[in-house]
């Protein structure tokens, strides 16, 4: 399967932002798949770790370490979501400047264009699951989408897996699970979380 990156990258974006403004009032303290971290460290993480990626284009770091992230909001709920947004633009016009790339500088080393920002579609369309889980929206990750994104996956996984110890450990599930199911298991996501008690 050929990967459009930037078409990834717009759909991962839309997913998290569409499962951000869906967060209930009430639900931003609320526990994750992510291991000790609640929706509103996900929320932030997830923000930082975009600005992360671009970070050798744009020659800015992040406004934060995207793996300590804050468990507070700056200002409402509201001026989060619109941060977040911001963020997303200003990612996309970063990755665009470089879209004709065949190596662009990342974290994780130089790659084309077309596969950082299938890399960033990751980061972020896993982590709108992990919102939506969390707050229990309806939000699923999609059959297509995870199709798109099981070769960036195959990618940078295991490297910052091994490397980095940033994803956890391969979470087993039935050979007959949907490609969205073995996606989020790869990534160390069991794709059965609930909200205790949920």
């Amino acid at each position: 399967m050929t990967v459009d990156g930037f078409a990834l990258l717009a759909e991962a974006h839309t997913y998290l932002l569409t499962v951000v403004r869906g967060v209930p009032e009430g639900a931003w303290g609320a526990p994750t798949p992510c291991a000790e971290w609640t929706v509103r460290q996900v929320l932030h993480h997830a923000r930082l770790d975009q600005q992360a990626l671009i970070m050798q284009i744009t020659g800015d770091a992040p406004a934060g370490d995207p793996f300590d992230p804050a468990d507070a909001l700056d200002g409402d709920a509201g001026d989060a979501v619109e941060e977040l947004a911001a963020v997303l633009r200003g990612a996309m016009k970063a990755w665009e400047s470089v879209r004709e790339a065949e190596s662009v500088p990342t974290p994780m080393g130089p790659m084309p264009a077309q596969a950082g920002t299938a890399v960033a579609a990751l980061d972020a369309a896993v982590h709108a699951w992990d919102i939506a889980r969390a707050t229990g929206q309806d939000q699923p990750l999609t059959e297509s989408l995870a199709e798109g994104l099981e070769s960036p996956a195959a990618r940078i996984v295991d490297f910052v897996r091994d490397n980095f110890g940033k994803f956890g450990p391969v979470v087993d599930v039935p050979a007959d699970a949907d490609r969205a199911a073995k996606l989020l298991a790869f990534t160390g996501r069991d794709p059965r979380w609930a909200p205790q008690g949920g």
